[in-house]
């Protein structure tokens, strides 16, 4: 995969004077403080609030359901076989793109086929 290459027509001078001026810190404390707020029940009313939505899923019955061993289902998600053991023992929880990769295979296990063709 080639690495991403950003480009401007701006000059890095141009560049720095757009953010001169611009308290990065400051906006960053204002967000986590408004996050808080939010949490806690005390946020404005007009605070804007976007949760993640991850699908649940229970990674033992998906992979008893593909009849993969912990092992071959570990190497078609790119992890290790004690993470798949982790996983499965409630020790641990899938990562945001794992879960959503276990989440489309059990939508289509046509997917654990171009998984393993690519290994």
């Amino acid at each position: 995969m080639a690495e991403l290459e950003l480009t401007s027509t701006l000059s890095n001078e141009e560049i720095e004077k757009n953010f001169s001026g611009i308290d990065f810190f400051s906006g960053i404390m204002s967000g986590l403080e408004e996050a808080l707020a939010y949490e806690k029940g005390t946020a404005k009313a007009d605070t804007i609030a976007r949760k993640r939505s991850l699908p649940d899923v229970n990674v033992a019955e998906e992979r008893m359901r593909l009849n993969m061993t912990q092992k071959g289902f570990a190497k078609i998600l790119g992890v290790s076989k004690r993470t798949v053991e982790a996983w499965e023992s409630g020790k641990s929880n899938p990562s945001p793109t794992a879960r959503n990769l276990i989440y489309l295979i059990s939508q289509d296990h046509s997917l654990v086929l171009k998984l393993q063709s690519r290994l």
